[in-house]
């Protein structure tokens, strides 16, 4: 059996030392063979870009032998090689101008000894890969390739130092538009990374960069799909439930077939078949926590996210909206689209478990600072199921009342009415439970609708201000469900801003109408 490739990205390392290969060579024969031009592709970290991105180095160089048995082999043709400038931002922190120009001295320098070619280093960054490029076309009086990975990377690793992240940006650009006045030497250019900088911001100039992000043709171009994991992985995977390990791991969609995050499946395997958030433990979204903090983002409103193509376009260091850096860093993917007046909507969701459990669950700690959270929690879960009400309400103070007082000073998140739901709704979806947050009904919108397998719960929630559960009866939001033969319980639930805790609970039964206060 094969082993399995964690961590390797060079394809000829997987290849010559019989590591298991998903062969994506048909999408790097089509690419190359559209006439070459410039490419960019955002995906989420650790999808595969290094790897294609390694396997489009190997064929540029003419290295056939290693392609024996993939879609490439008998159709292109090996006969041309080109010199391949590669661009990494991978590895090592740059947090300053001088840092950065440090880092890419090296790096040119390093292509410069691979390419057995000499440029004077004393040029600026740009200047030096302007010389590089010239060259290397010189020496080789061929075209040259430029592969270029993780392109944003050290603006993302300073995001949250906006004059930092600005000063490397206008560094990046200056870079990257030596493409431009470098055509005539140029055969192929391929640029990776996890955002999407605006072509203006950091791309200025490059009007005939081909953005393959959202091209249905290029969907599975990173990451594994449902027919890899039944083909290629069969004889790791032959005895375990392909269902269970879909909902945990797939649900990744760029406009085409959906996919599962390479890493997940390969330590899925490793770890002896034990179900894990093996891809989400891998990054902490820091800035992604401060952002919801700082804009008291009520996290229902996760649940219906529609985007325009501006709005999954328009990551910039002077404007991030947290959903566009959500659906860019993979916790949010695209459900489906529609057509409204030829504009298209993208409607956005949680891809799979693994990122509903792990990232509300981060998000939960966060927002409530509650050390040993799940005691509280689960509390609430089973007096829920055993439609204890009056536990439910206990279970639930106790929950807010181990919030630290420090957590209410200076930000005052608890001012703000979304709070308490927002703390509610994420720690039920970090369980794994079904809820609906701003459920959709023909009569408006419900705050939260929970799925138990012995009940539906439809809450209301007020902050400072009564009538939660009449809000409820008047807009007759239990309808929705009446057809699923389940118990429904309304429940209003009232926080105080003042005492910092649920001042009130109310509910009822749809079935009896009986009310219990």
């Amino acid at each position: 059996m094969k082993k399995l490739p964690i961590g390797k990205s060079t394809f000829q390392t997987l290849i010559e030392e019989n590591y298991v290969y998903v062969d994506k060579t048909q999408f790097a024969y089509d690419l190359i063979e559209n006439g070459g031009g410039y490419y960019f592709l955002s995906r989420p970290r650790r999808f595969g870009k290094s790897l294609f991105l390694d396997t489009l180095r190997t064929i540029f160089e003419g290295k056939k032998e290693l392609f024996k048995g993939l879609y490439i082999y008998d159709k292109y043709d090996w006969s041309k090689t080109y010199p391949v400038i590669r661009i990494s931002f991978n590895d090592g922190m740059i947090n300053s101008k001088e840092s950065f120009n440090h880092y890419v001295e090296e790096m040119l320098d390093k292509n410069q000894r691979e390419l057995n070619t000499n440029s004077p280093k004393s040029f600026s960054p740009a200047g030096y890969f302007k010389r590089l490029i010239e060259e290397v076309y010189k020496a080789y009086n061929q075209k040259v390739v430029i592969l270029i990975d993780e392109y944003d990377k050290p603006i993302l690793d300073n995001i949250e130092n906006t004059d930092t992240a600005r000063e490397l940006r206008d560094e990046l650009k200056s870079f990257y538009s030596v493409i431009k006045g470098a055509d005539e030497y140029l055969k192929f250019v391929f640029i990776t990374g996890v955002s999407k900088f605006s072509k203006v911001s950091l791309f200025s100039g490059l009007n005939n960069l081909n953005d393959i992000t959202l091209d249905k043709s290029f969907a599975t171009i990173c990451g594994y799909t449902q027919k890899d994991l039944e083909t290629v992985f069969f004889d790791f995977l032959k005895d375990q439930n392909f269902e269970e390990i879909k909902k945990w791991y797939n649900g990744y969609k760029w406009l085409g077939e959906a996919v599962y995050n390479p890493f997940d499946i390969l330590l899925f395997i490793q770890k002896g078949f034990e179900y894990d958030n093996y891809w989400f433990s891998t990054g902490t979204p820091a800035f992604l926590l401060k952002l919801i903090e700082k804009n008291k983002y009520y996290l229902p409103n996760l649940e219906n996210i529609i985007a325009d193509r501006r709005i999954l376009d328009s990551f910039d260091v002077d404007n991030i909206e947290l959903e566009t850096l959500m659906w860019q860093t993979g916790y949010l993917t695209i459900d489906r689209t529609e057509t409204l007046l030829d504009k298209i909507e993208f409607y956005l969701k949680i891809p799979n478990r693994e990122v509903q459990q792990s990232i509300f669950g981060v998000f939960a700690d966060y927002l409530s600072k509650i050390q040993n959270s799940n005691f509280y929690v689960n509390g609430v879960i089973r007096s829920l199921l055993g439609l204890n009400f009056e536990e439910f309400e206990k279970q639930l103070k106790s929950l807010f009342a181990s919030i630290p007082y420090n957590n209410f000073t200076g930000a005052k998140l608890y001012e703000y009415e979304g709070y308490y739901a927002s703390v509610f709704y994420a720690y039920l979806k970090s369980l794994g439970v079904e809820v609906i947050g701003e459920d959709v009904t023909n009569k408006g919108r419900i705050d939260l609708t929970l799925k138990m397998p012995n009940a539906i719960f439809i809450f209301e929630f007020k902050t400072d201000e009564e009538g939660s559960i009449q809000q409820i009866k008047d807009k007759k939001y239990h309808e929705k469900y009446v057809g699923l033969k389940r118990a429904i319980y309304l429940v209003g639930i009232e926080f105080s801003s003042s005492e910092r805790n649920i001042v009130k609970v109310q509910w009822e039964s749809v079935d009896d109408g009986t009310a219990s206060l």
